[in-house]
């Protein structure tokens, strides 16, 4: 059955081929029995279901190799460069293919596919299994009871569409630099979590100490020692009412909207009507750079608030307004440190629920410094650090989108 894609590159018109997987390479399956005893520290690579990822292999800080000897006795199974290394069991259907590094390696319980490459070429073939269209395919077939189990009886009917071996290298070459700036975006992001991770804990005081390891230049005196309620001139959760559904007005939210440092709704989110809100804030009204942080269910999260127009809270967030010693940025900083949120930690109730008291909330002990330029500065610098995160994470997931829309064009539809 021939079949056309959507989105092709220029110069190719041919329509594509089904061709069943075992006309084009050589199947077969990793090793099935435990051998924890030839488990080492050097040796021969042991590939896992769960190294394999969506085009590339990780295997963690302490990867697992096979002895000497025992991967002697299995040299048949051992993997050559180009090989397509498949999940089994678990995300089945993704795949990966074997480089220079991972040559002379060897699969547990995984299933393995040595293309012809005169007909299909490794990568694309790799980028195809990893489609949502073929793992799809793949559920569909799986069998076992808890978990999903690619079987290779089923994975043998596999039909692959095909077309010439030059828009197959085109095709693969166009994905596999998506999935480099994917990665390039997703390690930045990580880097950049792992660096706010480290000044998170060297620019605020140690418990105990009176000053950070790291200051900016020019700022050398001790920090005061407090209590967070006695720096702040309100501290107050959300609404404990029971209200309204409404069609339209402002937004009722809850600690599930406030998440890495930004306040998240959309238009399925909960609303209220104009009287329900006015009800609330009665006696209380929110007010811009107040900081927000959630204290029942997901504990820790905080965020700055910059438009008080059209949203509310209910209790599951408490509101903090810094006094005047006090800058909002700061405060929004100090709450993401280890200590505080270890502080946090040691307070929440062991129920269903997991919340804390805004009592024990305001006894958490808090260092911050005098200087208000001082405090600007370490506020700015780590909404910066956010604003970086918030970029390589924007870009990782509009990459994310895109591969996930050439995917669905650029290999024909079923049927």
């Amino acid at each position: 059955m021939s079949v056309i894609p959507k989105i092709r590159f220029k110069g190719f018109t041919d329509a594509w081929e089904q061709r069943k997987v075992t006309d084009l390479s050589e199947i077969y399956i990793g090793l099935v029995t435990t051998m924890t005893e030839h488990y080492t520290d050097k040796g021969h690579l042991l590939i896992r279901n769960s190294d394999i990822k969506d085009g590339y292999f990780e295997f963690g800080e302490n990867p697992i190799y096979l002895d000497e000897e025992f991967s002697k006795q299995n040299k048949s199974r051992m993997h050559q460069l180009g090989d397509v290394i498949t999940v089994h069991t678990g995300d089945i259907g993704t795949s990966a293919v074997i480089g220079e590094n991972e040559v002379n390696s060897i699969g547990f319980a995984t299933i393995i596919t040595r293309p012809n490459q005169e007909v299909l070429d490794s990568n694309y073939f790799a980028t195809y299994l990893n489609t949502h269209t073929h793992k799809q395919w793949a559920i569909s077939m799986a069998t076992g009871d808890g978990r999903s189990n690619y079987n290779l009886k089923d994975y043998t009917k596999l039909e692959v569409p095909i077309p010439q071996i030059e828009e197959q290298k085109k095709i693969a070459a166009y994905v596999g630099n998506l999935n480099y700036l994917i990665t390039l975006h997703q390690r930045k992001c990580d880097e950049t979590k792992e660096l706010k991770k480290y000044m998170l804990q060297k620019m605020f005081p140690k418990k105990g100490e009176k000053v950070p390891e790291i200051r900016f230049e020019g700022f050398t005196d001790n920090w005061e020692q407090r209590k967070l309620g006695d720096v702040l001139e309100v501290i107050k959760d959300g609404t404990h009412g029971t209200h309204q559904d409404a069609e339209d007005g402002p937004f009722l939210l809850s600690a599930k909207n406030i998440k890495n440092g930004v306040i998240i709704w959309d238009e399925t989110d909960r609303k209220i009507s104009e009287d329900e809100y006015e009800k609330i804030h009665s006696k209380f009204k929110l007010q811009n750079n107040d900081v927000l942080l959630t204290i029942v269910g997901s504990i820790g999260e905080t965020a700055i608030l910059k438009d008080i127009s059209g949203i509310t809270f209910q209790r599951s967030v408490a509101f903090l307004r810094p006094s005047e010693e006090l800058s909002s940025e700061f405060l929004y900083s100090e709450i993401q440190t280890p200590k505080f949120q270890k502080e946090l930690d040691c307070r929440k109730s062991t129920s269903a629920q997991p919340g804390i008291y805004l009592g024990d909330l305001s006894e958490i002990p808090f260092a911050y410094s005098k200087d208000k330029d001082e405090q600007k500065k370490i506020g700015e610098y780590f909404l910066n650090i956010d604003n970086l995160l918030t970029l390589h994470q924007r870009k990782c997931d509009t990459l994310k989108e895109l591969k996930k829309y050439m995917l669905q064009n650029m290999f024909p539809k079923e049927g």
